[in-house]
């Protein structure tokens, strides 16, 4: 729901690319009325056809306004629908849907009037001298028609119901730093071991999370998770270490506490989602693959490992790709390739032992497209989502719900690069996820601070 005051009445106008963005966004605006100008109405129907997410969404807000307007006389529909959610209680206050039933004439400085954009800022101007005494609102997700539309002297704001925060820096990170004294304070501190591990009972400290990284001073300090929250304490676990050779994961070491934190949640079968969040060359993809590795040829806890992404181009689409669906998927996949080259860095058996291995690892790993997901159950899968930022938190609900018994998730991704249209770091699938999951037991989360490709990727994601 947008920002609106609740003694202020107001009328929204919405753009088209609002409703195929949220198809539920009629019933976002609480006791507000909502207006769809005619235009809306011809676009929505020119975009209802294909298998797109935008389609899918086109044809479910046209069954919505037809189930509103089914059995409705000309007067009512003129005299504006009410719009009430069919999940809303019966005493929740509801707006109405009033739809274009005549022309709005209004004098404007626009020159092609017959554009989309303008016939909407026009129905927003008209509106706005019809009704003196009703704030008119244009609600919009494409910036410059919000900037046309402020020039004009309509009120113009961005859809912000599906932003899961305010501001991507209030975003959960995962980490929590404690004072260097902290665990010397802590006083009649519980203590067990339990199958190689010790745990601590200690007092519930305020904004604590399940599978929170704690740790204290500098890279040397002590390192632990939280396992349990209850309303008055909180059990942790003190992390493994695999930095060392002998603890590495499939030949990789940590080399950061960020890093650690996540070979640690990763390889914890009781752990079923994990999101790894980070600029270029923290490591998200090496250490999901590494663990997804062990897990599997090691462990014998999953099947094999599916990899997918999303098929964003960051320049111009090279267009149609032959072959089957993994072969098309193969050139989005420079990471995974890049990744397994590191992997298989082994002296021993000289180039025929690597590329054996390589072979064995790249048969034990599947190469997926996201638009083949809906319908699918993976059971005893390691499924890694490369490039998560850049899905919607709809795409990012049908991927997660794709997971059966003994599957794992894995979503990487750095919210500063999104390439989707219409999608910001407040948006973002991705960003959804790491806050909902945040009190689940079951879930995990980074945020992968340091670099560790080369001083210049590292000086190049600072700088540039």
């Amino acid at each position: 729901m947008t920002n609106a005051s609740t003694t202020e009445k107001r009328l929204y106008v919405l753009d088209t690319n609002v409703l195929m963005h949220d198809p539920m966004a009629l019933f976002r605006f609480k006791e507000q009325d909502v207006f769809l100008p005619m235009v809306v109405l011809e676009e929505l129907d020119a975009a209802k056809k294909g298998l797109s997410e935008v389609a899918r969404n086109v044809r479910q807000v046209s069954r919505l306004l037809d189930d509103m307007i089914a059995h409705q006389s000309p007067e009512s529909i003129s005299a504006g629908l009410p719009l009430k959610h069919p999940a809303a209680a019966v005493d929740q206050p509801a707006g109405r849907l009033c739809l274009q039933t005549g022309e709005l004439k209004v004098e404007s400085p626009l020159h092609n009037g017959h554009a989309p954009d303008n016939r909407i800022l026009e129905a927003a101007l008209a509106l706005g001298e019809r009704h003196r005494d009703t704030h008119v609102v244009l609600v919009s997700k494409d910036i410059n028609l919000r900037i046309r539309a402020a020039i004009l002297g309509v009120s113009a704001e961005d859809y912000q119901n599906d932003r899961a925060l305010d501001d991507v820096s209030l975003l959960y990170t995962g980490l929590r730093e404690l004072e260097a004294d902290f665990w010397e304070r802590l006083e009649n501190l519980e203590s067990w071991s339990e199958r190689g591990r010790t745990f601590y009972r200690m007092p519930r400290m305020e904004g604590m999370h399940p599978n929170q990284c704690l740790f204290t001073g500098d890279e040397n300090g002590i390192e632990a998770l939280v396992r349990e929250v209850t309303p008055e304490s909180a059990t942790v676990q003190i992390a493994d270490d695999f930095r060392g050779h002998a603890r590495s994961v499939w030949g990789i070491s940590a080399r950061n506490r960020e890093q650690n934190f996540a070979l640690n949640l990763l390889l914890d079968p009781e752990i079923d989602f994990v999101t790894l969040l980070g600029t270029a060359g923290t490591g998200k993809t090496l250490l999901s693959l590494a663990a997804g590795l062990a897990q599997t040829l090691d462990q014998h806890r999953f099947v094999e490992i599916i990899m997918t992404r999303v098929t964003v181009p960051v320049g111009e689409d090279i267009g149609f790709l032959p072959g089957t669906e993994e072969e098309k998927m193969t050139p989005w996949m420079g990471a995974l390739e890049d990744n397994l080259e590191v992997l298989t860095q082994t002296d021993e058996g000289g180039d025929w032992g690597r590329a054996a291995t390589k072979d064995l690892l790249a048969s034990r790993i599947r190469i997926r497209s996201l638009n083949f997901m809906r319908g699918r159950t993976f059971l005893n899968r390691y499924v890694i989502i490369d490039e998560a930022q850049n899905l919607t938190p709809k795409q990012m609900k049908t991927l997660l719900t794709r997971a059966g018994p003994g599957t794992k998730m894995v979503c990487l991704g750095n919210v500063e690069q999104i390439d989707t249209p219409y999608l910001t770091e407040t948006s973002s699938g991705l960003t959804f996820a790491v806050d909902r999951f945040k009190n689940w037991q079951h879930s995990g989360h980074v945020t992968l601070r340091r670099g560790e490709r080369s001083r210049l990727a590292d000086y190049a994601s600072e700088m540039l």
